[in-house]
Formats: C-alpha cells, sequence, structure tokens
C-alpha cells in the first residue's frame, strides 16, 4: 500500500480437508439392443430405454439395469458390447465406479468374464464385483464361490420379473437388484452399512401354484447353514411373516476372516480412494514437519467425520483410528528420497450377523 487506508486480502486457508469420493455409482458391461459403443452414464430406466433400448429375450443387462433404478440406484454406467469382456476394458477408465457387474457372465460356461469382473476388482482396488451363480444350481453341496477374493461377492438364487413389454415372467440374474441395494444402502445410510437385510424390490409376488414365485429357489435355514459360511450371499422369501423377500447375506468371497464383510472391505476402498483423491496437492511439497502436521491435519479430520458419522468403532476418538506421519513413520532414507509416509489405522464397524438374546427366568426373591 502507498495512501494510507484500508485493504481487504483474502488469505487461503491452508490444504482442502478431504471430501469423500461417491460409493453408489454402478458400472455394467454387456449386450444391449443398441446404442452408443463408449461407456454412457444413464441416471433412470426410462434414460437407458431411451438410448440403449428394451429387453429381449437373450439379453439379461436390461433387466439388470431396471433392477438397480427399482431398488434405489441412480447412477449407473453402462458399456454396450456383444463382448462383455470389451465393455470392461471401457469401464475400468471410469474413476468413479465403485459397483462392478456383468450379467452375460452367467452363459459363460469358461467362467472367463467372471475372472475378467474379478481380476478388474483387484486391480484397481477402488470397486467391487457383484457375482452371480449359475442358475439352476439346487445342488446346495456344489455351490460356493468362484475363486477367493475380497473384493467381490456372490448372490443366489436368481431372481422372477415381470417383462411389460412381452407380457411374461423371466428369471434374471439378481445382480442387478443387489447393485441397486448397495446403492440405496450407501445414499440411505452409509458405505458402513452392511448391503443385507434389505428388501428387495420389482419381483413378482405370485404363488408356487401360480408358477410366478419370485426367487429361483426357495430357501431354508438349514439350507443357508450350508451356504452362508462359504461366502454365498443368499436371497430370502420371509413373505410368510409379513417381511417380503429380503438380501439375506453380506459376504465377500474371501476367506480371510479380516475381509469377510462387504462393507468392511467397501468402506476401506471409500476411505483409501477418498484420501487419495483429497491429499494430491501434497506432492511436491517440501518433506517437513510442516507439511506432515498438514497431512495429519487433514486426514484426521476425515476419519473424525466418519467416526462421529457412526462408520467407525470406539466412544472414543482414539479408539476408533489414528494417524501418523513424523520421524516415527520416515527414516532420513525415506526424506533424502522424497518419500512422504503416513501410516493409518481405523477400526470399521461389523454387522451384527448373528443376533443372540439370552433370556432367563427371574424370581421375586433373586
Amino acid at each position: 500500500m502507498k495512501t494510507p487506508g484500508v485493504e481487504i486480502e483474502e488469505v487461503p486457508p491452508g490444504p482442502q480437508p478431504i471430501e469423500g469420493v461417491r460409493t453408489s455409482t454402478g458400472g455394467i458391461a454387456g449386450a444391449t439392443e443398441r446404442g452408443p459403443a463408449e461407456p454412457r452414464l444413464i441416471t433412470s430406466w426410462r434414460d437407458y430405454q431411451d438410448t440403449y433400448g428394451g429387453t429381449g429375450e437373450s439379453l439379461f443387462l436390461p433387466y439388470a439395469v431396471q433392477g438397480f433404478y427399482e431398488n434405489g440406484g441412480r447412477r449407473l454406467y453402462v458399456a454396450r458390447a456383444r463382448d462383455p469382456l470389451m465393455g470392461l476394458a471401457a469401464l475400468e477408465a471410469i474413476d468413479e465406479i465403485s459397483i462392478l457387474l456383468a450379467p452375460d457372465e452367467v452363459a459363460d460356461n469358461s467362467g472367463a468374464i467372471t475372472n475378467a469382473v474379478i481380476d478388474q476388482c483387484e486391480r484397481l482396488k477402488d470397486r467391487l464385483a457383484i457375482v452371480s451363480a449359475p442358475r439352476n444350481r439346487d445342488r446346495l453341496e456344489d455351490l460356493r464361490p468362484p475363486r477367493d477374493t475380497s473384493y467381490a461377492a456372490f448372490y443366489y438364487p436368481w431372481v422372477r420379473v415381470f417383462d411389460t413389454a412381452r407380457q411374461t415372467t423371466v428369471l434374471i440374474p439378481p445382480g442387478g437388484h443387489v447393485a441397486g441395494i448397495y446403492a440405496r444402502t450407501d445414499i440411505e445410510r452409509g458405505v458402513h452399512k452392511a448391503p443385507a437385510n434389505e428388501d428387495v424390490r420389482g419381483l413378482t409376488t405370485g404363488s408356487v401354484r401360480s408358477g410366478d414365485e419370485p426367487l429361483e429357489f426357495t430357501l431354508v435355514n438349514s439350507e443357508q447353514d450350508i451356504l452362508n459360511p462359504r461366502g454365498v450371499n443368499v436371497i430370502r422369501d420371509f413373505r410368510n411373516a409379513g417381511r417380503g423377500v429380503r438380501l439375506w447375506g453380506a459376504r465377500t468371497m474371501s476367506s480371510d476372516p479380516l475381509w469377510k464383510y462387504v462393507n468392511v472391505r467397501r468402506l476401506f476402498i471409500y476411505v483409501e480412494e477418498s484420501i487419495d483423491e483429497g491429499t494430491q496437492w501434497v506432492v511436491f511439497e517440501p518433506n517437513t514437519e510442516t507439511t506432515w502436521a498438514n497431512v495429519r491435519r487433514v486426514v484426521t479430520d476425515f476419519l473424525r467425520r466418519l467416526w462421529m458419522n457412526g462408520a467407525l468403532l470406539g466412544t472414543k476418538e482414539e479408539d476408533a483410528f489414528f494417524v501418523k506421519c513424523d520421524r516415527t513413520t520416515m527414516t532420513q532414507d525415506d526424506i533424502d528420497n522424497g518419500r512422504l509416509i503416513c501410516l493409518i489405522g481405523i477400526a470399521p464397524v461389523k454387522p451384527a450377523e448373528f443376533v443372540i438374546f439370552r433370556i432367563s427366568q427371574k424370581t421375586a426373591g433373586a
């Protein structure tokens, strides 16, 4: 200033807070009636019909898309290709996809499509695959996930929907409906909530006698006792109890107890992606105590919000998470070679899968 007076200056507040990434955006690959070759973001079933056409006898993808929106999904990237291995390659470049499926996998006896979907999720580590069991798998002793991974979940049995265009009911893989439930749970509760004990919408409601029952097979507790420990997530018919048809499992395909539950894996994907995108400003900053303190602050603020929203365990903040970024996490060699290392630990919320009430008789004198 050269002249006496008042001047207002805007001062940058420092590093921007970490914003949580989207978790409810789906990606689907497969055959459609028509449409563009490049992936397109679709926001409703009507939007899909206008762009890609309707249902067809040999097409699973349209029914999956319809089921996605009927169950609460809002954003879905569609990759059209007669060869799903090619719409998968296109979907790989879309960073915001967090739920991935290819319904035509059930018609591929080689397992190539299923493996390609899972491979993409394991490679990118920013999305989870929804895999459907093949049709007519009534021999429960032979039914199990196709491989061991925490980046996919396996669902059974097929579901029955009504095709208004053809005026008939059809059995389809449940993946699209399950993906919609994932999105609905994320939107209403958060990614930390297990996508289970949720009603499956958009199914037929007929009876066994009419041939329009909503599920390919109606399972009971003793049958799910066989499937649940294997990581087979079952869709159950609870209409006799007045609770409709519900998704009754939330396990990944992993044998590792640490990654047993879908919501735990997806919570870590969410945290890792959010921190990755929210700390890009750190690259080429001076590798000094000031930068380390800024990193600790923005990561701690992000995890604190997560804990306060119920996504992490612990009645106290220090029980829920920790963030270390100082000379205990880096050696002088790390610093000299440009490595800034931040150590983060979180205590994820796990679902109450088995709820037990212990009730005893209380006498008056006790």
